[in-house]
C-alpha cells in the first residue's frame, strides 16, 4: 500500500435505526402536559413535533357564560404563575369596551403588583431551568424570595397562586397600611441577593457549556412564528408592549424610568452592573432568553420602587368593580399587555343585549413561542431538548385554554 493511501482519512456516517422517542406528557422538563415525539438517530434529533390537549379547561367557552367580573379566576388559571398579569390584561380588554377611565391610584397599584408578579414568574423560571439541567440550589434559592413576594400578595388579596385582585373597573381593595414599607424591605433584603443568581447560573461554566450557542433563534424566525416576551427580546428584537403597545395599556406606565432589556451594538442596558456575555454566547441562543429574564428582574424592582412613590403620592380611589349585572355595550375590543411570557391578549364581543360577552378569546404568548420548538431543535441532541424546551418558559395551562 502507498504511502498516500496510509495518509487517507476516510470518515463513516455510522448510522442507526431511526426511533420515535416520546418525551413525556408527563416529564419534569416538558413544564407541564406537553408530549414531544422525538425522530432520533442516535443522539440526534431529526423532528420534534410538540402535542398539546392534554389540559383543555374550556376557559374560552367558559367566558361566553360569566360576566366579566365572574370570569377573572379563570384568568387566573391561564397562566398560574403570573395570575396577576392575566387578571390586568383581561380587565383592561373590559375597561376598553366600556370606555372606562381608572383613577390614578388604580393605575400605579395595578403597575406595582404586575411587575412584583413578574418577578415572582421569572424566579420560578429560574429556579426550574436549573432543575432542568441537572442544579437543584438555585431552585431553593429562587422559591426562597419567591414565598416573600407571595406573603406580600397574600396580604394584598387573600391568596397566593389565583389572586382575581385586578379586576374590571380597579382593584378589589386598596393596598394595606404598612403595605408598601414591608415591600420596600422585602426589594432591599431581595436586590442584593441577585449576584448570587449569576453566580449559581448564570456565569456557571456548566450552565455556559449547556446554554449558548443552543437553540438558536434568529430575530427574523422569531418574528416569523409570532415570538414575544424575552423569547423576542432573546434574539435581539426591541419589542415590549409597556412602551409599544397601545395607550390604554402603556398609559399605565407613563412617567416611569425604564429601558427595554435587549441586546443592542452588543451590550444590554447599562443601568446595572450585570454579568459580561459569554464569548461563546450566540444572540438568540437559550444563554440569551435566560439571560433576559435576570435582567427584568432588576429592572421590575426598579418599576416598583418608581410606583410606589407615585402610589403615595396619587389621587384617587382603588377603583369601583364593575357590578356583576352591568350591561356591556355592543362591540368588540382587542388588547395585549406584556406578560411575564410575553404578549397576551383578551378579546371580548358584546352584542350588547346582556351583561355577559357573545365572544371570549386569548392569545396566547406561551403557544407561539412553543410553535418554534421543532426548528430550534432540529439537528440538536436529546440532551439539548430540555434546555431548549426550558428556556422558552412555558405554561400549559396559557396554551391549551
Amino acid at each position: 500500500m502507498s504511502n498516500a493511501n496510509h495518509s487517507e482519512i476516510i470518515e463513516l456516517d455510522v448510522r442507526t435505526d431511526e426511533m420515535l422517542v416520546n418525551m413525556g406528557p408527563q416529564h419534569p422538563s416538558t413544564h407541564g402536559v406537553l408530549r414531544l415525539v422525538l425522530r432520533t438517530d442516535g443522539e440526534v434529533v431529526s423532528e420534534v413535533v410538540p402535542h398539546i390537549g392534554y389540559l383543555h379547561r374550556c376557559a374560552e367557552k367558559i367566558g361566553e357564560n360569566l360576566t366579566p367580573r365572574q370570569f377573572v379566576p379563570y384568568t387566573d388559571r391561564m397562566d398560574y404563575l403570573a395570575g396577576m398579569n392575566m387578571n390586568l390584561g383581561w380587565s383592561l380588554a373590559v375597561e376598553k369596551l366600556l370606555d372606562y377611565d381608572l383613577s390614578e391610584k388604580v393605575r400605579h397599584t395595578r403597575v406595582i403588583i404586575a411587575e412584583l408578579n413578574r418577578i415572582a414568574s421569572h424566579l420560578v423560571g429560574m429556579g426550574t431551568y436549573g432543575l432542568d439541567l441537572g442544579t437543584f440550589s438555585p431552585f431553593l434559592y429562587a422559591f426562597r424570595e419567591r414565598e416573600k413576594i407571595l406573603d406580600l400578595l397574600e396580604w394584598v388579596c387573600g391568596a397566593r397562586l389565583t389572586y382575581s385582585y385586578i379586576t374590571p373597573g380597579g382593584v378589589t381593595a386598596d393596598l394595606p397600611s404598612d403595605w408598601i414599607d414591608k415591600c420596600s424591605q422585602f426589594l432591599d433584603q431581595f436586590e442584593p441577593q441577585i449576584p448570587d443568581y449569576h453566580t449559581l447560573l448564570t456565569t456557571n461554566a456548566i450552565f455556559i457549556k449547556r446554554t449558548t450557542g443552543i437553540g438558536v433563534m434568529s430575530a427574523d424566525m422569531a418574528i416569523a412564528y409570532g415570538c414575544s416576551g424575552p423569547v423576542l427580546r432573546g434574539s435581539g428584537v426591541d419589542h415590549d408592549l409597556r412602551r409599544d403597545g397601545e395607550p390604554r395599556y402603556t398609559s399605565l406606565y407613563a412617567g416611569y424610568d425604564f429601558e427595554v432589556i435587549v441586546e443592542k451594538g452588543g451590550s444590554y442596558p447599562k443601568d446595572q452592573v450585570y454579568p459580561a456575555v459569554p464569548d461563546e454566547a450566540v444572540l438568540g441562543d437559550c444563554w440569551h432568553r435566560f439571560y433576559v429574564r435576570m435582567l427584568e428582574v432588576i429592572q421590575a424592582i426598579k418599576l416598583i420602587r418608581q410606583g410606589m412613590e407615585f402610589y403615595q403620592k396619587s389621587s384617587g380611589d382603588w377603583g369601583t368593580p364593575i357590578k356583576l349585572a352591568t350591561k356591556l355595550p355592543p362591540g368588540e375590543a382587542y388588547l395585549e399587555t406584556e406578560c411575564p411570557r410575553g404578549q397576551m391578549g383578551f378579546y371580548v364581543v358584546s352584542d350588547g343585549g346582556d351583561s355577559i360577552p357573545r365572544r371570549a378569546r386569548a392569545r396566547s404568548s406561551c403557544f407561539s413561542n412553543l410553535s418554534v420548538v421543532e426548528e430550534l431543535c432540529r439537528g440538536g441532541l436529546i440532551a439539548d431538548i430540555p434546555a431548549i424546551v426550558g428556556s422558552l418558559d412555558i405554561v400549559m395551562g396559557e396554551i391549551d385554554r
